[in-house]
């Protein structure tokens, strides 16, 4: 049964939760497009296209921003706690610090259950269809828009230059295009005057040119003696095609086979499809390579009975007459050449594969490891909200800001590292968690003892007391 503690605890806890999720996702969010933004100006996005980015990126950055918003929705509900006396009084009723962070502890497993069901079912689709949208945004061409006074050259084949272009955007003067041909044959089109215009499907742009020429070569590309041929016009119709503005449209199994785009299940079978490739390729070598030694393969000459050689020859050249010295030497050298080139293959192809299987379980363990992150941060959070005692959103911002950096970094650091087979994937996701879960442990011990970890008086009166030791002992010397 839910005692009015527990209640008054929650709903301290769920409305500086919710605020500071959302706080997080928007900023995480305005971060992606500070990135991205360059790839993404100048493309014609409409807003229903924009929208499903914003939706996207949000949905990506909800596994950070849980464990953001836990650490400092804890820091902030037991700090406001600790600065109305609340703490001070729930304390003096005999109710210990376990006893009242038990509510939001309860909470916290709860949101590690609910993160992980996210981040194992929604993620890799969330993952999945950004990264083909944004594919489809970064490669497509910008959207189509000439300017006067500018060489346009986004339309494939051609490049455009228009002298001054009404306010309309229709009427045009001094157009001048270029069509790119061969080497040798390029073809010319001068226009007075004229009008430009899109057709109502936007797939083709139309221009009706007054009073001009259009100048053309023709000619074999293996020679220069071609003709020039010059035609004059009252007026002229030029059509574009311009389907290739329209987004590019890939295919969801282009980034399927991606570690962040796979669930454990899918995880763990890719991983395994892997693991007998590796083996299979191992096989591959020892078979490929040891064809180029053939006498490794046969029996061994030193359990031979040879007959006794009166003089043992210096060396194994002298055997040989000079006639075929040069001939061996070149089958060695072609053999070892042979089997390097084979070895640099397979050492590429077995790296490949180690690697892969290194970011399959990396992507494994960082389903359960971002996930339990929400429960290290309420470890951290609780105790250093009851022990700094300061509500509103400055204190604990600094305070959240300067811990969740510490776990960004070190699980960017980590995973890196578990890529480059610095450190196992095990211990490369975990890293966050095994460093910051001592701390927690730590801050919650002083927490227990009314600790004055953070209570600029207490270095004040302990500053002053040293100062007043010091100045004992020098009195003591000098006398």
């Amino acid at each position: 049964m839910i005692k009015q503690l527990d209640k008054l605890i929650l709903r301290a806890f769920i409305g500086p939760f919710l605020a500071t999720f959302l706080i997080a996702i928007f900023v995480l969010i305005l971060q992606f497009f500070w990135l991205w933004i360059d790839d993404f100006v100048g493309k014609g996005i409409d807003m229903a296209t924009l929208g499903e980015v914003v939706l996207y990126v949000a949905a990506s950055w909800v596994p950070v921003a849980l464990p953001l918003a836990m650490l400092l929705s804890t820091i902030m509900t037991f700090g406001n706690l600790g600065e109305s006396y609340e703490l001070v009084a729930i304390k003096s009723a005999g109710i210990s610090l376990l006893r009242f962070m038990r509510p939001i502890l309860l909470a916290s497993l709860l949101i590690v259950g609910v993160a992980f069901l996210f981040n194992n079912n929604i993620i890799p689709i969330v993952n999945l269809k950004l990264n083909k949208l944004k594919y489809e945004i970064v490669y497509s061409k910008p959207a189509f828009d000439i300017k006067p006074g500018v060489f346009y050259d986004n339309i494939e084949g051609y490049v455009i230059k228009l002298g001054s272009k009404e306010n309309d955007g229709q009427l045009i003067k001094d157009v001048i295009i270029y069509e790119k041909g061969n080497y040798l044959q390029d073809n010319l089109l001068l226009a007075d005057s004229g009008s430009m215009t899109v057709s109502s499907d936007k797939r083709f742009l139309k221009f009706h040119l007054k009073h001009g020429t259009r100048y053309e070569e023709r000619g074999m590309r293996s020679t220069t003696n071609t003709e020039l041929i010059r035609v004059g016009f009252d007026e002229y119709e030029k059509i574009f095609d311009l389907t290739s503005f329209f987004r590019v449209q890939s295919n969801d199994s282009l980034f399927k086979d991606n570690y962040r785009m796979l669930s454990v299940r899918q995880l763990k079978h890719f991983m395994d499809s892997v693991v007998v490739k590796k083996d299979s390729l191992s096989k591959r070598i020892r078979n490929e390579v040891s064809a180029n030694f053939s006498f490794a393969t046969q029996y061994d000459s030193g359990k031979l009975k040879l007959p006794v050689v009166q003089k043992a020859p210096k060396n194994l050249q002298s055997i040989f007459p000079d006639s075929t010295k040069t001939i061996l030497a070149d089958m060695a050298l072609s053999k070892i050449n042979a089997a390097k080139t084979s070895m640099d293959l397979f050492y590429a192809d077995y790296n490949s594969r180690s690697r892969e299987i290194r970011e399959y379980m990396i992507g494994l363990h960082q389903k359960f490891a971002l996930s339990f992150a929400c429960f290290v941060m309420f470890l951290i959070g609780a105790p250093l909200g009851s022990i700094i005692r300061k509500g509103g959103i400055g204190t604990p911002l600094v305070f959240a800001v300067i811990f969740f950096a510490i776990f960004h970094l070190l699980n960017t650091t980590g995973e890196k590292l578990a890529k480059e087979a610095v450190l196992s994937p095990f211990v490369g996701t975990w890293l966050p968690s095994i460093v910051l879960v001592p701390i927690g442990i730590f801050l919650g011990y002083k927490a227990m003892r009314d600790s004055q970890l953070f209570n600029k008086e207490f270095y004040y009166r302990t500053a002053v007391q040293f100062k007043k030791f010091i100045r004992r002992n020098a009195t003591k010397n000098d006398a």
